[in-house]
């Protein structure tokens, strides 16, 4: 059975889209490019970047982070669970050489029993999948979904959203007012439709969006 590393996880999951954005400048009344980096320091601050945020300690299974950069501003975006998280990232990135301004985007999701709850199930149904146990290094179990001895109590209070599963996970679950985002990377498309498939069959849930990417396929091409 293929298996997953930790450093493969963190370069998959931290994506990067490059979008120079023009500037008006007054003195000259005409649109000039904004200063980039060059090419080895990008793949210097990249490199960087992806370091920081794999590495925060808080950053987990519902939570989704991915970075692009404007001139030489880079820009956080994605969702997170817990608003510490947030303020972590951009702390996180600000220093590094280079980078002159962050643009933090990402989305504090809302506090909700109901999402909290939402968010074991799919967990417990994603992850103790024979097929999808891979993508865990912990290899999923319902007494971890469901929090703190192993009971529906340790959702209360935050639950499951305040104590996540530990380890690496390359399939992210993002609950928002009910409704479901799957993202990350997976070896094929059939692991794609097991993990939607379970998603979608978890009672109470408004609807389920599949984005994860199967490993290999061609860019901008959805999932079946």
């Amino acid at each position: 059975m293929a298996r997953l590393s930790a450093s493969w996880f963190t370069t998959t999951i931290l994506t990067l889209s490059l979008s120079p954005a023009p500037v008006v400048l007054a003195q000259q009344q005409q649109q000039q490019p904004e200063a980039t980096w060059s090419q080895e320091d990008m793949g210097r601050i990249v490199k960087q970047v992806r370091s920081k945020l794999g590495s925060l300690t808080n950053f987990g299974v519902f939570d989704w982070i991915t970075f692009g950069v404007h001139g030489k501003t880079l820009v956080l975006n994605g969702y997170a669970s817990r608003p510490i998280l947030k303020d972590d990232a951009g702390n996180a990135v600000k220093h590094i050489e280079g980078i002159q301004k962050v643009e933090n985007e990402i989305q504090v999701l809302p506090l909700s029993t109901f999402d909290d709850r939402i968010r074991a199930q799919v967990y417990n149904r994603i992850y103790t999948q024979p097929a999808l146990s891979k993508y865990n290094a912990n290899q999923g179990s319902l007494a971890r979904a469901m929090g703190p001895g192993g009971s529906s109590f340790g959702m209360m209070g935050g639950g499951i959203t305040n104590n996540p599963p530990i380890g690496y996970h390359a399939i992210h679950i993002i609950v928002n007012n009910g409704r479901v985002t799957l993202y990350g990377v997976v070896l094929n498309q059939s692991d794609a439709d097991i993990a939607y498939i379970q998603a979608n069959g978890t009672p109470a849930v408004f609807g389920v969006q599949n984005d994860l990417v199967v490993e290999g396929a061609a860019p901008g091409k959805p999932p079946r």
